[in-house]
């Protein structure tokens, strides 16, 4: 599968084989990468944000368009729950 670099894009390097052979300490590095985005666009309610969602699509049920690891910050609003309350 063919990718567009996008020098706008926070995460634009593509790794295809990240979800599937990360070590511990990539996948931590990872994470904290997401909440330095998190806090640099001002969600994170630990710089005054009122708090995100983060997604992640993965395989054929979870509706993966895009075949490598990446993940939907949303935030900005009040979301509301992502299921009903049973």
């Amino acid at each position: 599968m063919a990718y567009v670099y996008d020098a706008q894009n926070v995460f634009a390097k593509i790794l295809d084989h990240f979800g599937a052979e990360a070590s511990a300490e990539e996948i931590a590095d990872f994470t904290r990468a997401v909440g330095d985005v998190c806090r640099k666009v001002g969600v994170d309610p630990g710089t005054g944000g009122g708090g995100y969602r983060l997604i992640s699509n993965t395989g054929e049920a979870g509706v993966q368009e895009v075949q490598h690891l990446h993940v939907h910050v949303l935030g900005g609003r009040v979301l509301g729950r992502m299921l009903p309350k049973q």
